[in-house]
Formats: C-alpha cells, sequence, structure tokens
C-alpha cells in the first residue's frame, strides 16, 4: 500500500522514501502543488471546500489539472490518477458530478477515480472508474472499507492518518491512503508511520488473503451476493 501524505515533498518525507522505496507517494490537491520526486495523484479539493463551508474551487481544480499537464509534458511523469469532482456526503449529486466531469478529464489520458460517498453500494460505481477513492463521513468509511476492499482491486481510501488505521486500510486491500497530519508536527503520530511501514516492509504483520469481516458489518454496507459471487468467479477463472 502506498502512503501518499497531503502536499508534502519536505525532508523527513524525502528520507521516508528514500529509507521505504515504493512505499510512498503524494497527493497534490489544489494550491498544493510541489515538483515531486514521488509516484503523484491530484485530488479535487471537494473535502475541505466543504469542511471550511466554502465554495469548491473549479478553476483551481483546473488549474492543477493544467500545471500537472505542463509537467507530464516536461519530464513524462503522469499522474497516478485524478479524482473526480464530488459532492462529500451526497451521493446523487456526485453521480451527477461524474457524468458532467469523467468526459473532461479523460481528455488528459489519466485513470480516474471515483469518490464513493455515504449511502453508496458498489453498483453506484460508474462502468468506467480507474479507481474507487473511498470519501464520505468517517463514520460511513470505516463501517464499509473492507467490502470496498473487496469489490475492487484498486481503492484509495482517504483520511488515513494514524498507525490503526493504516493497517485496517491495508487490511482491507487498498493500494493506497492518504492523510495531512503526518508531519505537522505530532512527533507521536509520525512514529505510527515509520511503525507501519517499518512493520509492513519487514513482513511482521500479513496482510490477510480471505474474507476481512473482521467486525460485524452493517446490512446498509454489506456486499450484493450476486456480485460477490460474479467477482469470486471471475478470481478463479
Amino acid at each position: 500500500m502506498k502512503v501518499m501524505p497531503s502536499n508534502n515533498v519536505g525532508r523527513r518525507m524525502k528520507e521516508l522514501a528514500a529509507a521505504y522505496p515504493g512505499c510512498l507517494g503524494h497527493l497534490f490537491g489544489l494550491k498544493g502543488w510541489r515538483s515531486p520526486f514521488l509516484p503523484y495523484a491530484l485530488d479535487n479539493g471537494a473535502f475541505p471546500a466543504w469542511l471550511n463551508g466554502t465554495a469548491w474551487d473549479e478553476a483551481g481544480f483546473l488549474a492543477l489539472c493544467e500545471t500537472a499537464r505542463e509537467h507530464e509534458g516536461l519530464w513524462g511523469e503522469s499522474p497516478l490518477w485524478v479524482v473526480v469532482p464530488d459532492v462529500v456526503t451526497d451521493k446523487e449529486a456526485t453521480k451527477a458530478r461524474w457524468v458532467e466531469w469523467a468526459p473532461r478529464l479523460r481528455t488528459y489520458g489519466w485513470p480516474l477515480a471515483f469518490a464513493v460517498q455515504d449511502g453508496m453500494h458498489e453498483h453506484d460505481v460508474p462502468a468506467d472508474a480507474d479507481v474507487v477513492f473511498l470519501g464520505g463521513s468517517t463514520k460511513w468509511k470505516w463501517a464499509s472499507v473492507n467490502m470496498w476492499g473487496y469489490m475492487f482491486p484498486r481503492l484509495h481510501v482517504g483520511r488515513v492518518n494514524s498507525y490503526r488505521l493504516l493497517w485496517r486500510a491495508f487490511q482491507a486491500g487498498a493500494e493506497s491512503c492518504d492523510g495531512t497530519g503526518w508531519f505537522r508536527g505530532d512527533q507521536r503520530q509520525l512514529a505510527g508511520l515509520e511503525q507501519f511501514l517499518r512493520e509492513w516492509t519487514a513482513g511482521h504483520r500479513r496482510h490477510p488473503q480471505a474474507w476481512l469481516w473482521d467486525s460485524p458489518t452493517p446490512a446498509e454496507v454489506r456486499p450484493d451476493p450476486a456480485l460477490v459471487t460474479a467477482r469470486a468467479a471471475g478470481r478463479r477463472s
């Protein structure tokens, strides 16, 4: 699992990237672009706007995409994916934004991530989405993370800021996660990231290779049995 601290290219980040090659990446949000030295992805800025009660900055998002395209042209480094604009905790508005924005963003040639929201199920994910970005409210996200990890091979978990939650995301099958708090001065929090990287790379804790329902899962976030059967059949073929 690639851990992607948001908007960070600092000295400690570089040290950890050197110590744990392939384990870290960048997630750049609006006004957060820095010259990347690791694989990177692009956020759309919807969550901080929602959190602060401000309007989403469409122009800022498009500027970020254009900056990444210029970087790609100069250095040949494309984003791993870009999060298509969403509306936090609003499933219908998020699906409408996908219809509006996915065709526009496809012109860049980058993989697109669909941000799932409270109340969504696997059938709400567009067929042409390359990555599932697990957003929504904190409670719903962690109640449903195992289902999303089982149903989709490419899962990114947003807002993962503790040692315990790093392991939860990893054990759910996430290919990546992000967090804003790792390098903000809380040494215990940073120590948790370092401990996770040490344990994971040393194989001290194993990734479970079977069902991951390690706690009772609310009925509203359990997968559709028919889709589970179809997915299992696909894995066996």
